[in-house]
């Protein structure tokens, strides 16, 4: 099998390629936007230096196809030839990238349907050619289940078109679900939904800082504006990232649609402080006041309207922004939790034979090591005397 992987560089996507290098021996068309091959190769190693040192990540090179494209330029960005070649040697579309930008409705507009049909569109021509398509993968969101309060969420029963969403990025990635299934009839479809994905069970480690940061400041604050037994639905990473490499290279899940998510085994905000309060010494243990969410909420729709980026220059602009940033944050954040909703899980534990590690085995570390790091991975640049030419079997955009 060949696989033309989107997002294949970014922080979950880095966490599928990876698992996909390790434990299956396909060959990976990554879509990169870069100007030339050693770009490629940069953005790549940025996205798994965390996964692999320099000598695997040479070795993994030999596996990999770099087709240089834009996920929201016309016909994504490829050359005539570079896409003649991915319809005529892909076996399997793996659609990883999307804007998580859930202010933007231009931004989701943009990348995550007029990207997501252009996909769908190469999709249709790699099912028109010799080898047809084996599957069509696309990582979408618990968000396509919109509003809901204190649920247990089931996979057929998440989508109602009746339902609210929660903002531009839930609302364009339910309608992307809804396109590739019009779009793409008789081909064998995959839909994985991952809920708050948030560190890793095997080290403290990151390069995804918003929701982490998000965490650390709630983890700080001494009172907490939501019920102590309000369940958190967060996974680990590398769950998230072994379930949708190995599921998709699966000659026949059992299911269409898998919740990536802690399920019911998902452990409450008064359980993760007393894990914070465990690993942490001299941390004081918060109060729980759900009389003030309403308080908070409006608190922090103020904060998000502040001046940022370059509207929040001179004085004080670095405070403004900084404001802004958290404000953005907690807006996305605060309904995850005050909502009580977890996202069925039984599917891909059964799928697996294994269930995601809970967030109080290992969010004191994460919590540690994002503080120390001031919300920054320490990157490495491209190892000296990286062999970037083309493997005799790649193809280079």
């Amino acid at each position: 099998m060949s696989i033309f992987i989107t997002g294949g560089t970014g922080y979950l996507g880095s966490y599928v390629v990876t698992r996909l290098l390790e434990t299956h021996d396909d060959r990976l068309l990554l879509m990169v936007r870069s100007r030339d091959r050693a770009g490629a190769v940069g953005k790549l190693w940025n996205g798994l230096q965390m996964h692999m040192d320099a000598a695997r990540f040479q070795r993994s090179l030999a596996r990999i196809d770099f087709v240089e494209g834009d996920l929201t330029a016309p016909s994504l960005g490829m050359t005539t030839e570079a896409r003649a070649r991915v319809a005529a040697s892909a076996t399997s579309v793996l659609h990883i990238a999307a804007s998580l930008n859930r202010k933007s409705e231009k931004a989701c507009l943009n990348a995550n349907l007029r990207g997501t049909l252009s996909v769908v569109q190469l999709a249709r021509e790699i099912a028109g050619g010799r080898g047809g398509l084996e599957r069509f993968s696309h990582v979408s969101t618990v968000a396509v289940c919109g509003h809901r309060d204190r649920e247990v969420v089931l996979e057929d029963r998440s989508v109602d078109w009746e339902r609210s969403d929660y903002d531009p990025y839930g609302r364009t990635k339910k309608f992307c679900e809804h396109m590739v299934r019009e779009l793409l009839p008789g081909i064998r479809k995959t839909f994985f939904r991952p809920s708050i994905v948030m560190g890793d069970a095997h080290h403290p480690r990151t390069t995804q800082f918003d929701m982490v940061r998000a965490f650390c400041v709630l983890a700080d604050m001494p009172l907490l504006p939501f019920r102590g037994d309000t369940r958190l639905d967060i996974v680990n990473a590398d769950y998230v990232g072994r379930a949708i490499a190995d599921i998709h290279v699966k000659t026949a899940p059992r299911h269409e649609i898998y919740h990536l998510s802690s399920g019911t085994q998902s452990k409450t905000a008064l359980e993760v402080a007393s894990a914070l309060l465990s690993e942490n010494a001299g941390r004081s243990a918060p109060r729980f006041v759900p009389g003030a969410e309403r308080a908070f909420a409006g608190l922090v729709d103020r904060l998000a309207s502040l001046p940022s980026g370059r509207a929040a220059q001179g004085p004080g602009g670095r405070a403004l922004g900084q404001a802004a940033l958290l404000g953005s944050l907690f807006k996305v954040f605060l309904p995850y939790i005050t909502y009580d909703t977890v996202f069925d899980n039984q599917r891909v534990c059964e799928e697996l034979g294994a269930a995601p590690v809970p967030f109080t085995a290992y969010c004191g570390g994460l919590y540690t090591w994002a503080r120390a790091q001031r919300f920054s991975f320490p990157y490495s640049p491209l190892p000296p005397g990286l062999d970037l030419e083309p493997s005799p079997r790649g193809a280079d955009a």
